[in-house]
């Protein structure tokens, strides 16, 4: 019988020795596992201790709330109405709530707040330019924009037109209806200086009624001048052309009627002092 040996390793050594790289394998990514695991939490312990560095630690307290632009808007006014202030943490500020609260402050149209380091908040005021008066029970200013912002006071310091005709109960329960017809006396105004009319006759009032129109009381004797409704670029344009007329001849006028809806290029005067109209210029007049 012929014997043959089986060549090759022993098959238990074999399985061993692989046995014991696969443990040294698992042991190796284990350790890689274990320092990647050490290194997160390293770092979201540095990443907890920076935050709480951040939100918490004196370098970012805010040290001072400046502001810039405002003429009008006193700076303790801006100051108590702040929502953010010195002390607190520059990064928790809640600018959009610092820009909101300032933008109720009287005469603030619009406030815009940044971050500034070292640690500090800068807010830059945009102010309402006031155009008129508004006569709502109360003298209110008006913005170029057609805005009530704030109740007149002594110290305002302001020689204004003054819109009369619009009751108070109409602006708080239509204000819709209302702006518009605030916004057309604020540009028949802008349209009125830009003639040249307001030189020698600055408007002191803009009176509005829903049936008659608009009525102007202008220079320094208060002239009633009756624009009515429609036309008003054309009115202003001859209205222009009599008061310089009537200032050639030395004549002061009392009561000027622009609003003939029979003759619209008509023109009737009332002089100071006469009891009737004594003069009526059609479109070949001045």
């Amino acid at each position: 019988m012929d014997w043959r040996v089986a060549r090759g390793g022993n098959r238990k050594r074999r399985d061993a020795a692989a046995e014991s790289v696969s443990w040294k394998l698992r042991l190796r990514r284990a350790g890689i596992g274990l320092a990647a695991l050490g290194a997160c939490a390293a770092t979201a312990g540095a990443a907890r201790g920076a935050y709480r560095f951040l939100t918490a630690g004196q370098p970012l307290r805010i040290r001072e709330v400046r502001f810039a632009g405002q003429q009008r808007a006193s700076e303790q006014d801006l100051a108590e109405a702040a929502t953010v202030r010195r002390g607190d943490n520059l990064l928790r500020a809640d600018l959009g709530q610092l820009e909101r609260a300032l933008a109720r402050v009287p005469w603030v149209k619009r406030a815009e707040a940044h971050r500034r380091v070292p640690a500090a908040v800068e807010v830059r005021i945009e102010e309402h330019q006031p155009a008129a008066l508004i006569e709502l029970s109360g003298l209110y200013l008006v913005s170029s924009e057609g805005d009530v912002f704030k109740r007149a006071a002594p110290g305002d310091g302001l020689d204004l037109p003054i819109v009369t005709g619009i009751a108070r109960e109409d602006f708080v329960q239509r204000p819709a209806e209302v702006r518009p017809q605030l916004q057309g006396a604020l540009a028949l105004a802008r349209t009125y200086a830009a003639a040249g009319l307001a030189e020698g006759a600055p408007i002191s009032e803009i009176h509005l009624e829903a049936d008659q129109g608009v009525t102007l009381y202008v220079g320094a004797e208060g002239t009633e001048v009756r624009l009515g409704t429609g036309d008003l670029p054309q009115k202003l344009s001859r209205l222009q052309k009599v008061l310089g007329a009537l200032a050639a001849t030395g004549s002061k006028p009392q009561v000027l009627h622009l609003d003939n809806r029979a003759h619209p290029s008509w023109v009737t005067i009332r002089l100071a002092g006469a009891k009737e109209a004594l003069s009526k210029t059609g479109p070949r007049g001045p």
